[in-house]
């Protein structure tokens, strides 16, 4: 029986958001619950060098970097950036009193949600189409008449193929926010 598109491709997406959000809350009410909430602040600078250590992935795609496979790479960034995220949630915590702060947070939140997408929806959306492709074939129709039937899907595929193209300003959003965070926190530091 297949699987509907609602629980192989987009449930998983919602599992791993829900589990960063989950996991930042346990780990912030242990920090509360303990009288530990300072460990919060250094949990940010961990966060940070997680992230940035999961552009190695940026580094071995663009060829800097020659041994090892991409798809480990890439496998890395994922935990990487998904385990910072959460320490950086954190860190964050809840103060409404700092606004780039709470828009670099919004730009992290908005960030991993286009990494999981990426990451979830336009592998399964390819394959999908590769095997409705091939499953018409095998009943016969042409290669005309399946590029016909598949015409939409298929730009949907490509539309979706784009998606880097939305996720990197969003990343570079993201580190411009952080970067102006940390400039601002050590100058107005008492």
């Amino acid at each position: 029986m297949k699987r509907s598109i609602l629980i192989k491709d987009v449930l998983p997406f919602v599992i791993w958001y829900s589990l960063m959000i989950l996991i930042t809350i346990a780990i912030d009410y242990f920090l509360h619950y303990f009288r530990l909430v300072n460990v919060g602040l250094y949990l940010g600078y961990i966060g940070t060098f997680l992230i940035i250590l999961s552009f190695v992935y940026s580094l071995r795609k663009r060829l800097y970097i020659s041994t090892g496979s991409a798809k480990q790479y890439l496998r890395f960034h994922e935990y990487m950036a998904w385990a910072g995220s959460v320490m950086i949630l954190v860190h964050a915590g809840i103060h409404f009193n700092a606004q780039l702060a709470w828009l670099a947070v919004v730009m992290l939140l908005i960030n991993v949600a286009s990494g999981l997408v990426g990451k979830f929806l336009l592998k399964t959306a390819g394959n999908s189409l590769s095997a409705a492709r091939l499953a018409l074939e095998e009943i016969g129709i042409s290669k005309e008449e399946t590029d016909k039937k598949l015409f939409f899907d298929a730009i949907m595929v490509n539309a979706m193929r784009k998606w880097r193209e939305i996720h990197l300003p969003i990343s570079l959003m993201f580190g411009i926010l952080s970067l102006l965070h940390i400039i601002t926190v050590f100058m107005f530091k008492k």
